[in-house]
């Protein structure tokens, strides 16, 4: 006769061998899922921080071509039409549809391809014969006399007659004259490009000084932002409110900087409000307002974008009392 004990835990004994595989193999899955549930989290963040910085390169990328269209035109404009090719071509590669790069370049292979007259021969002035010593003499007398412009050709002369001539103050003496030339140029003759050109050869001698340094860059951006000008007024303002907030008074012998932001938000204001941007458009309306009065067309739309964009709150009326009180 068989013992009952023992052949019911005979029959025990696979019942909990299935279940510990099956407690096992639910451990396994489960483990298997949160793996599988880190790494798409993982492979999502990677994925987010790829798609940021594609996008942050490609601000930047776009930033950079449109000061490289930018400076192509000004290329344009002094006839510099090599340099100008390279910067379309630039752009073209990095961006064919760029607005209006493709058509430019086109004009400027054909203005390119017109062959300039030969230029007459210019009569070689007579050599300088006097000694080296009196014409550093006079270079000097041309700085203490704030003439820098006789200053540094009397320099030129020295130089080309003796290239050793007390080479340590003959350098100092072109670096005074050069910074000093390049600011006069920018804050008492408006002429930006040159005072800019004065200003890079003063720093062939040493390094400029922060106003010198600061001016410059502001003159390099109002020739940027005036090369939008009539263009696209919305980068105009961009870089004559930059300009506005720190040199103001800058100007390119025609317009400040501070009046040039004042008319490229009037224009910019205006073509807010043909789109029916009610508040983008009084936007631009109030910044001109701070520095100027607004011209007749800008100050009606003004007025219809104030209305729209903050309409007057409605009048709410009061009830009168039924009886007037006794005196």
């Amino acid at each position: 006769m068989s013992d009952p004990t023992l052949e019911t835990t005979q029959e025990s004994q696979p019942a909990r061998k299935k279940k510990f595989r099956a407690n096992w193999r639910g451990f396994l899955l489960g483990a298997l899922a949160l793996i599988v549930i880190v790494g798409l989290g993982a492979f999502g963040g990677y994925q987010q921080a790829i798609g940021d910085r594609v996008q942050t390169q490609s601000e930047v990328i776009s930033q950079q071509l449109t000061e490289q269209y930018a400076l192509a035109l000004l290329d344009i404009a002094a006839g510099r039409y090599g340099p100008a090719q390279e910067r379309l071509e630039f752009i073209i590669e990095h961006n064919p549809s760029f607005p209006e790069a493709s058509q430019k370049l086109a004009e400027v292979m054909v203005m390119a391809a017109i062959p300039t007259a030969t230029p007459l021969p210019t009569v070689t002035p007579t050599p300088d014969l006097s000694g080296v010593e009196e014409i550093y003499q006079r270079a000097l007398q041309a700085i203490n006399s704030l003439d820098w412009p006789n200053a540094l050709a009397n320099l030129d002369t020295l130089r080309r007659k003796d290239p050793t001539y007390r080479t340590a103050e003959v350098d100092g003496m072109y670096y005074f004259a050069l910074r000093n030339y390049g600011y006069d140029l920018i804050v008492k003759q408006g002429n930006l490009e040159g005072g800019i050109y004065q200003l890079t050869l003063a720093e062939r001698f040493g390094p400029l000084d922060s106003q010198a340094n600061g001016l410059r860059e502001g003159a390099r951006l109002y020739v940027l932002g005036a090369s939008f000008w009539d263009l696209d007024w919305k980068n105009a303002v961009f870089y004559f409110y930059q300009l506005y907030t720190g040199w103001p008074s800058l100007w390119d012998g025609t317009m400040t900087a501070s009046e040039r932001f004042r008319v490229a938000s009037m224009r910019y204001g205006d073509e807010l409000f043909a789109q029916e941007q009610w508040c983008p458009a009084y936007e631009q309306y109030q910044n001109a307002q701070k520095i100027g009065n607004l011209d007749p067309a800008s100050e009606k739309n003004a007025y219809m974008a104030m209305m729209k964009c903050l309409p007057p709150a409605p009048i709410i009326p009061t009830e009168l009392p039924t009886e007037l009180p006794t005196p």
